[in-house]
């Protein structure tokens, strides 16, 4: 497999912090997304911000921003199939999607990812947490997805399909699984306490 390209999905309206870019929230000095960025770069090929709106208030991050393919904020498969197109451009077979408020997913992602899909024809995969009693939390925004399947995906969010699982599970996706120990990778902020969570953890595990 080539190396896929890396996708950060940003296209949320971030309504629990007030609106904005919840990318550009600051932990120790440094925002998520540079952070999320710092994370993805060494693991793809090139990376790629899904944002809608004014793509110019990202200039600073120096990576191409793309929008929502269909209206109207359809969720993160939006975001998914936008990534897929722009990958399309590039001659990539395949992307990786992070979440922009997920700043500490594991540096191993995108090879674990590959290897959960090894051997199927058309390789689809997602995260999941694995929770010390031995269950599974599927991580949805975080997958590795086939460009071969861009079309399919339009036709679907087309006719109104939102969820990721749903759709993933129509092509077999495969899982990923990655520890909780000492706490959830893809912990995600999503209300200023998330974000002192955040700044907790950080200074306990950087």
């Amino acid at each position: 497999m080539k190396q896929p390209l890396g996708v950060i999905l940003a296209g949320g309206l971030a309504r629990r912090m007030g609106g904005g870019d919840k990318g550009r929230l600051m932990l120790q000095g440094q925002s998520m997304i540079s952070r999320v960025v710092e994370r993805l770069a060494p693991q793809v090929a090139q990376v790629g911000l899904n944002a809608n709106g004014d793509p110019n208030r990202f200039d600073d991050l120096g990576l191409p921003v793309f929008a929502d393919s269909v209206d109207g904020y359809a969720g993160p498969l939006a975001g998914v199939l936008a990534g897929l197109d722009w990958a399309c451009a590039q001659g990539g077979e395949h992307i990786v999607t992070v979440a922009a408020d997920t700043p500490f997913f594991p540096c191993d992602l995108v090879p674990q990812l590959i290897l959960a899909s090894e051997g199927m024809t058309v390789p689809l995969a997602l995260a999941a947490t694995k929770e010390p009693n031995g269950v599974s939390m599927r991580q949805p925004t975080f997958g590795l997805w086939p460009v071969a399947l861009k079309e399919d995906l339009r036709g679907h969010l087309q006719n109104g399909l939102r969820k990721i699982v749903q759709w993933t599970e129509m092509h077999g996706a495969r899982q990923a699984a990655f520890s909780s120990t000492p706490f959830d990778p893809f912990f995600n902020v999503n209300t200023p306490q998330d974000l002192e969570t955040a700044s907790a953890l950080l200074k306990d595990h950087a």
